[in-house]
Formats: structure tokens, C-alpha cells, sequence
């Protein structure tokens, strides 16, 4: 009998945490008509993007960059050099803010540590099977684990878009949970993976998901198997954030990732946060862009010189 009892309370628990995360979806009151976020996008950008494109916003957004390698052919010495530019970046152009952080598979976190010169830039990684995110839990955790143990301080993973379409809501987000606690200090960011997910309202689940499972930055993409960031992924989901704070008093960060290269993509993606969130997130402790190519690109508009430091 006692079995049962303990069956029939779990079934009870189980039951409380599925409808905690139905709540607090429910309750959200973010717009998820694809129609009018587009509009509400073409109507931010036409009338704010122009006043942004400027060097100081420039500058800022070079120190926003999470400067990313993620090759099949990323060795320990091509993750070396990687750094090292890092490193020459900051002799050779002490005027200039440098990157916000370094992001690199998991099992390169040790490379970065003993290469990286400069305090103020962080070192990130992706992790728990990056970027299928299809890998047991345990690997998930420990993979993690030991990249915090190898000096990473900022931990990207995957949201699990298996479960969130089995509608397996508190199995992901005690996944989410669990990540977490083994990332221990570090930084979690997790990657929604918005060009899978496609619509405004599966976009809003999932960044709701994530916040209340203990991510610290929604971010929009992999930039690996599906379509990268979009400007209206990146307002529905700035749109959860500023919710979320309202509502809990927490400022959640949002990192736009997939596909921006150029200086005019990244002042949109500036200017969505600015208009969404406000200055408050105008720091890149709260809001970070994953690239590779930007950062020249940013450097060359900053400083009107072909200079490749990146």
C-alpha cells in the first residue's frame, strides 16, 4: 500500500510541476501573432536603426562579441592562434575595447585558459552535445562539469527540441535545471534554436521554458543546422525577458547568434534590445553576439582601416 502512496504522491508532483510550466506560459501575454511582430520589427528598425549607426554604438557592439570557432578542424594549436589574436588585439589596439569572450567546444576551455591573456574576456563554450543536444543527461552534465573545471565561466547548450515537441515540458526543464547546477558558477546560455522552432508562439514557450529552468541568457541559435538569428525571434524573445523581469525582478540576457556578419545586422540586433529592453541591457553582461566575421567587420567601421585584427 505504502507503493502506491508514494506512486499516487510522485503522479501529484509530476502533475504540479507540468502545470507550473503550463502557467507560466499561459500567463504570459507576449504577442505571438507573426503578423504583427513582423510589423512591430519593420516599424522599430525604420525608425531607430539609422540613429544607432555610429561609432559608439559600434564600439559597444565589438565588446558584445562572443568571437566564436565551432570547425570540425579546430585543433588545440588553430584554438591557440585563435586566442593569440585575442591577445595582439589587446596590444595592438589598447584604445579599443576588446571582445566580450572567447566560445569554443567544450574540450578547448583548458586551450583558451592557458592562452588567454587578457582578464576581461571570458571563455565560453558549447556544451551537452552541442549542437544536436541529442546525448543522455549525464553526458550533458558532466561534459559541462568538466569544461567549468577546465576554466570555462559561461556555458552554452541546446534546448532540448525533442522534448519540446513531445510536449515533455518538465523533463526538459529539469534538464535545463540540471545543466545548471553542474555549470555551478559559470554563465548558462541557452540556444532555443529559433529557426527550428519558427513560430512566434513556440518561440515565446521556449524562452519561457528556459528563464524558469535557471538559464541566465536565452540566445537565438547554433548557427549550425538551421536557419540563424532573426529580428523577430530576437523581439518575441526580448519581449519574454522584459516579462520576466517585470514579473520576478531578474534580469535575464539575450544573445543573438546564427548568420550576423555585418555592421548593419548587428546595429538591428542592437536596436531591438535597445527599443525592447532599454539601456539597462546595453552591457555585455546582458547582451552578447555570437560571430566570427563581425568583429573585423565592426573593427574595419570603427577604426576606416582593412585591417583583419580578428
Amino acid at each position: 500500500m505504502e507503493g502506491c502512496n508514494c506512486n499516487h504522491v510522485h503522479e501529484h508532483e509530476h502533475e504540479q510541476n507540468h502545470n507550473k510550466y503550463q502557467n507560466a506560459i499561459k500567463q504570459s501575454s507576449v504577442c505571438v501573432d507573426d503578423a504583427k511582430v513582423a510589423a512591430a520589427v519593420t516599424d522599430i528598425i525604420s525608425k531607430h536603426a539609422e540613429e544607432n549607426s555610429n561609432t559608439d554604438v559600434y564600439k559597444f557592439l565589438l565588446n558584445a562579441i562572443d568571437l566564436t570557432t565551432l570547425s570540425s578542424e579546430d585543433s588545440e594549436s588553430s584554438v591557440a592562434g585563435f586566442v593569440q589574436k585575442v591577445n595582439d588585439f589587446e596590444t595592438n589596439y589598447p584604445m579599443y575595447k576588446n571582445v566580450a569572450a572567447i566560445c569554443v567546444y567544450s574540450r578547448f576551455a583548458e586551450v583558451v585558459r592557458a592562452a588567454l591573456e587578457v582578464s576581461e574576456v571570458n571563455i565560453a563554450v558549447c556544451s551537452a552535445n552541442f549542437p544536436s543536444s541529442q546525448a543522455r543527461l549525464e553526458v550533458k552534465t558532466v561534459e559541462t562539469a568538466l569544461a567549468v573545471q577546465d576554466g570555462a565561466n559561461e556555458v552554452d547548450i541546446v534546448f532540448n527540441l525533442g522534448l519540446y515537441r513531445d510536449g515533455a515540458y518538465e523533463e526538459l526543464c529539469d534538464e535545463i535545471s540540471e545543466i545548471k547546477e553542474a555549470a555551478k558558477d559559470a554563465h548558462l546560455k541557452v540556444i532555443l534554436e529559433t529557426g527550428a522552432l519558427k513560430t512566434a508562439e513556440h518561440i515565446r514557450n521556449a524562452s519561457i521554458l528556459s528563464m524558469y529552468s535557471g538559464a541566465d541568457f536565452i540566445k537565438t541559435s547554433t548557427g549550425k543546422m538551421y536557419p540563424g538569428a532573426s529580428l523577430e525571434a530576437a523581439y518575441v524573445m526580448c519581449k519574454c525577458i522584459k516579462e520576466y523581469y517585470e514579473k520576478h525582478g531578474v534580469m535575464k540576457g539575450f544573445k543573438a547568434s546564427g548568420g550576423i556578419r555585418t555592421t548593419e545586422d548587428a546595429v538591428k540586433y542592437y536596436t531591438i534590445v535597445k527599443e525592447v529592453l532599454g539601456e539597462k541591457w546595453l552591457t555585455n553582461e546582458y547582451f552578447r553576439i555570437g560571430a566570427s566575421s563581425l568583429a573585423n567587420n565592426l573593427f574595419a567601421d570603427i577604426a576606416g582601416s582593412d585591417l583583419k585584427p580578428f
